[in-house]
């Protein structure tokens, strides 16, 4: 089955648990790592030797119930304080996502010093958690690329102050104008479009600055490298959303009302539709299509 961004209500628990209870409200990590392995051992479960990802190699949850590890599961019975019940899943269902662009910022990547420059390539669920993120983070300036209207709409309701379709200009231009020729600090790539973003992030790159590199794609891109020398420049990957503290530091800031990811979702549709629901997706012009079981 697939489904691997969800929120629902503890149905049932078995005799081991101990951190949750029936009734509570839980938001699920995708990630299924094992907690055994040398990476999980060492800190790192999203590298996980192991690793099962729900929806995709284990079932997921477009189902009327779903059986959870309880070290997948977040409480979010907090979420009630700010949102109303029918929308707490909706919210919940959205730490996944946001989860893998805070890992990619602010774990793997370390971070940045408020006042930093910050684009983002690719208006899809994660790049808008980035935008979201890096708002709250104290970025002075936010610069998001895709080529869909939509998405960049979206884009600039949850934060950027700048949304350009990459079809129609030079981000690396774009950059540069905007930052005085300073260039970016942090750059981060959620689109998947290595062989077009890469380009133009190397040639508008701070000094001391970082592409964090989240999308996927089976693709080669060559770089100029001796542009990572001079600048004292890093590109780093990253993957998941698991461990570090990141879903409870996320569950924390909706809670606290400081992030507000809801402005990202731009369709709902019942369980018994979620036939559309897939189609629409296909179409790619959504910020983040719920699916309510």
């Amino acid at each position: 089955m697939l489904g691997h961004e969800f929120a629902g209500v503890v149905e049932k628990i078995g005799r081991k648990v101990t951190t949750l209870k029936t009734g509570d409200k839980v938001a699920v990590e995708s990630i299924m790592w094992c907690g055994n392995c040398q990476p999980c051992r060492s800190g790192s479960p999203n590298q996980c030797t192991n690793i099962e990802l729900m929806g995709l190699s284990a079932d997921g949850a477009f189902a009327e119930y779903a059986t959870v590890n309880e070290r997948y599961c977040w409480n979010i019975n907090s979420l009630e304080n700010v949102y109303s019940e029918s929308d707490i899943f909706d919210i919940g269902a959205l730490i996944e996502p946001v989860g893998c662009a805070y890992n990619g910022i602010f774990i793997a990547g370390g971070g940045f010093n408020p006042g930093a420059v910050v684009v983002v390539y690719g208006a899809g669920p994660i790049g808008l958690g980035a935008i979201a993120l890096a708002k709250i983070a104290g970025a002075s300036k936010i610069i998001a690329f895709d080529r869909i209207k939509e998405r960049l709409d979206i884009a600039k309701e949850m934060g950027a102050d700048f949304a350009f379709n990459i079809d129609k200009c030079v981000p690396s231009k774009k950059i540069m104008e905007l930052t005085d020729g300073c260039g970016a600090e942090i750059q981060v790539e959620a689109a998947g479009a290595a062989p077009v973003t890469i380009p133009e992030m190397e040639k508008s790159m701070s000094v001391n600055s970082k592409i964090i590199y989240l999308g996927r794609a089976a693709t080669k891109t060559p770089m100029y490298l001796d542009a990572l020398v001079s600048g004292a420049n890093k590109i780093i990957g990253s993957r998941g959303h698991s461990g570090r503290g990141i879903f409870s530091s996320i569950i924390k800031l909706i809670a606290s009302g400081r992030l507000s990811p809801q402005k990202m979702i731009t369709a709902r549709y019942p369980f018994k539709k979620v036939l559309d629901a897939l189609k629409s997706s296909a179409k790619r012009i959504d910020g983040k299509i719920i699916v309510r079981v």
